[in-house]
């Protein structure tokens, strides 16, 4: 049994949801002896619909209840092989409990579907099954899905070379979740970078966009800017006019050099001991977020901060201040965030001794603010 350290009053019960499912379960079969009729086959999640909402759903609701999340399970060998797998099912429903609203889900089809073709998808149907149970626990633990197209730096180092596979695993994706639920939502490419330049990912944003919109063309998709999902470059992003179900992501990780101190693979594997939390640090974080409010109130497009994070080894307090206030601001700006993530390095959770980590869980979720809405 793994250690559940929010206090039980941080959350409201979710047994009502099983009587609800249970009592609408008995009602389709009288109704469906009656009448002699087949009831539609109900996906994972369908449950979370609001009666009566409309097949296109509005960007700035879904934003709205996408609210608080985590990235999970980018790094986890479970793609390759389910048995060896470091995250299992009843986290999902442990991460809702906690008070998380949606998880971000990290796909490397490249990665995990080695394949010398590159003009096809070559997604081996064991990856697909991984991908459909990840999305189904999650669906049934109430809680939201970003499918995070995650291969940024196969994108970002040859872009025209992995164009088409990048386009075929986009269309055998979408075509396998096209009947899932509004509770699940595409983002098409974390961080484009360097050679895929703001000018080629603007062209290849609306090819990507239209190709999904022929098999989803209600589903809610989230893009970001060129150059990591910077907030600078929200300028440059070109979305088409006419499709408004988008929903903009932005990354932050500001200032680099405390956020990412003592990590290897950023080359600061001994540049540790920097401080953060003086009224100028705080200062430059709020003008950052408000050049990004700003962008999005000039566009009516809204924001979701997807990734963020400080790296283990930056001093503990100053990481919990850092992580407090950027959620805390982004949500005053009314935006959707993920932090970066479940497990692994930036750790929120701590698998092998099956605790979260206290310190990080409470900066970005304090027991004094209430539980979002899920439904708008």
């Amino acid at each position: 049994m793994l250690k559940r350290t929010v206090a039980p009053d941080f959350f409201p019960s979710s047994g009502w949801r099983g009587w609800c499912l249970v009592g609408s379960a008995l009602a389709v079969v009288v109704w469906a002896t009656a009448t002699g009729q087949t009831p539609k086959r109900v996906l994972a999640g369908e449950e979370n619909r609001v009666a009566g909402a409309p097949i296109q759903p509005d960007a700035l609701a879904q934003n709205k209840r996408l609210g608080r999340g985590v990235n999970i399970i980018g790094y986890d060998p479970l793609w390759r092989d389910r048995t060896k797998a470091r995250f299992r099912p009843e986290f999902f429903r442990m991460i809702r409990e906690a008070g998380f609203q949606h998880v971000r889900i990290n796909l490397h089809p490249f990665r995990d579907n080695p394949s010398s073709k590159l003009d096809e998808a070559g997604l081996r149907p064991e990856y697909l099954e991984t991908l459909d149970w990840a999305v189904d626990h999650a669906l049934q633990a109430g809680l939201m899905v970003v499918l995070d197209f995650h291969e940024f730096q196969a994108m970002g180092k040859e872009p025209q070379k992995w164009k088409p596979r990048y386009l075929a695993c986009w269309e055998t994706i979408a075509q396998r979740q096209k009947n899932r639920p509004p509770e699940v939502l595409f983002e098409l490419l974390n961080e484009p970078n360097s050679a895929l330049t703001p000018e080629l990912w603007n062209q290849l944003l609306r090819e990507t966009l239209a190709l999904i919109r022929r098999s989803n063309p209600h589903r809610t998709v989230i893009i970001g800017p060129a150059q990591w999902n910077n907030i600078s470059q929200l300028k440059n992003l070109q979305l088409p006019a006419e499709d408004r179900n988008i929903i903009v992501t932005i990354h932050y990780y500001s200032p680099f050099e405390f956020t990412h101190q003592g990590a290897a693979f950023a080359g600061r594997k001994d540049k540790v001991g920097i401080r953060w939390g003086t009224e100028r640090d705080r200062q430059a974080i709020v003008a950052d977020f408000d050049q990004a409010q700003a962008w999005a109130t000039k566009t009516g497009r809204p924001l979701y901060l997807g990734e963020f994070g400080v790296y283990d080894r930056a001093p503990p307090e100053d990481r919990a201040a850092w992580l407090s206030f950027v959620t805390r601001q982004a949500e005053k700006r009314g935006w959707s965030w993920a932090y970066w993530q479940f497990d692994g390095d930036f750790i929120l959770y701590d698998i092998r001794k099956g605790q979260w980590v206290e310190p990080v869980l409470r900066a970005i979720l304090p027991p004094e603010t209430p539980l979002l809405p899920q439904k708008p």
